[in-house]
């Protein structure tokens, strides 16, 4: 079978989304409202979501594992989040002030979390990485930050550097170079060439900011070595070492990828899950350096770091959904971990072995719940490691798309395409076996030779 006879059974069965996505054309920049949620030929619309399953306008039913960008650990609209969300909106949405339900998931996050002393919710991952940034400047008195290449981080200005191929050239326009200058880019998982980097810039480094495992950069964990090496440096450096868990945090583990690697962050960020499916971020940290945010104990605006929050931030809506989920979390802790990190290991290896025994060299990577398959092309090419970001992309990112659509048009399973997949507590072994059959089918088919 051909791509294009995969291509044309997705447009067949998405005709209304279709529609709706010219219109969207109309009234949205590229027709969408965050740049990856475009895919060839266009992405269908979404009427309702429940359990592991999407449900698009055009009524088709999809197995979702894209999960609201990771973040719905539970899966959609799961009884403890929704029913508490329910009531919270009949009491209110946006109070505008402080409320007990902010205190009352800090307080969890933070026995969960020990070292997250004092924190400060925001709206989004990308306002929280922003002010890890911030702080580190102000607690150092140095400006350069150090981020790896393929690291995302969102949107900020800041950290908007060496995200995509190729990383050399700016990522957009409107950036200057002025702001360019301090910020310093390092290879994942290279950590004697990391070193050498940082050493030419430890007169001014103000901090270190990593992803455990890089999300958009190709689901790639990094390695133990690494990441201790790093906070090693930072701290003999009197830098910071800022762990960006806004992807990995309480769905590695229920005390994040930071318990798991055994690191110690002078800050660190945190969205997605503890949202509970709302918007979210935090910027956690030390007493010490979350103390610059102090606007009381520091009342002039010089002696204190502004970092805001934002007018959404510790909505009572998002705060309800968040703390639901992770006393959810909390209560289950054995058995979800077990499934989620079962199932993904159990992906990871049979997706391996059912590629390369079609003589189809994929390398799948990825951690816990996490995974994303890698199409290397010939095995005399010498690509047979995916380490890094520059890896990921000199893999076959058609392929994949192929793959991804490939699932949606003939199976209902859902991937956004070219990105890693996960697995929620909503899924079970008969996703995984119907995932498998489906990618045994799509590889007979002869469409990803």
């Amino acid at each position: 079978m051909k791509f294009e006879e995969y291509q044309a059974a997705y447009q067949r069965k998405t005709r209304l989304s279709k529609k709706l996505y010219t219109r969207s054309q109309h009234v949205f920049a590229g027709g969408i409202n965050h740049n990856i949620r475009f895919f060839s030929p266009y992405p269908f619309f979404v009427q309702k979501a429940i359990k592991n399953c999407l449900f698009d306008v055009d009524g088709n039913k999809y197995t979702d594992y894209w999960m609201g960008h990771w973040a719905l650990i539970l899966g959609h609209s799961h009884r403890a989040v929704s029913s508490v969300s329910s009531r919270q909106a009949k009491s209110g949405i946006l109070f505008g002030t402080a409320n007990t339900l902010s205190v009352q998931l800090a307080e969890t996050i933070q026995k969960l979390m020990p070292r997250a002393e004092l924190m400060r919710f925001s709206s989004t991952g990308s306002e929280a990485t922003m002010y890890s940034v911030r702080l580190a400047r102000a607690a150092t008195g140095k400006r350069v930050i150090a981020k790896v290449i393929g690291g995302w981080h969102g949107f900020n200005t800041t950290l908007l550097q060496t995200v995509n191929y190729p990383f050399e050239f700016d990522e957009s326009l409107g950036l200057i170079q002025e702001e360019e200058q301090f910020v310093e880019s390092i290879p994942f998982n290279d950590l004697d060439r990391s070193l050498k980097i940082l050493e030419t810039r430890k007169d001014d480094l103000a901090g270190i900011i990593i992803e455990p495992v890089l999300g958009a950069g190709g689901c790639v964990p990094a390695t133990r070595d690494y990441l201790i090496g790093l906070q090693e440096f930072a701290k003999k450096n009197s830098s910071l070492f800022i762990l960006d868990e806004i992807v990995t945090g309480f769905r590695i583990s229920i005390h994040g990828a930071m318990s798991e690697y055994n690191l110690e962050p002078d800050l660190f960020t945190l969205g997605k899950i503890i949202g509970g499916g709302m918007p979210v971020g935090l910027v956690c940290g030390s007493k010490e350096i979350m103390s610059l945010a102090d606007p009381i104990m520091r009342d002039q605006k010089y002696k204190r770091c502004s970092i805001g929050g934002g007018t959404f931030s510790a909505n009572p809506a998002t705060m309800s959904a968040g703390l639901s989920t992770l006393n959810y979390l909390k209560s289950n802790k054995q058995t979800i971990y077990t499934k989620l990190n079962s199932l993904g290991e159990q992906l990871r290896k049979r997706l391996t072995r059912l590629f390369n025994d079609s003589k189809i060299n994929v390398k799948v990577t990825g951690m816990g719940s996490l995974f994303m398959p890698h199409f290397l092309g010939r095995r005399d090419n010498n690509k047979d490691k995916v380490d890094n970001a520059l890896d990921v992309t000199t893999a076959n990112q058609k392929l994949l798309h192929m793959y991804h659509i490939s699932l949606m048009a003939r199976h209902n399973i859902f991937f956004l395409p070219g990105k890693m997949g996960c697995f929620s507590d909503a899924h079970n072994t008969n996703d995984l076996e119907r995932l498998i059959s489906a990618t045994e089918a799509i590889v007979e088919s002869g469409v990803l030779n």
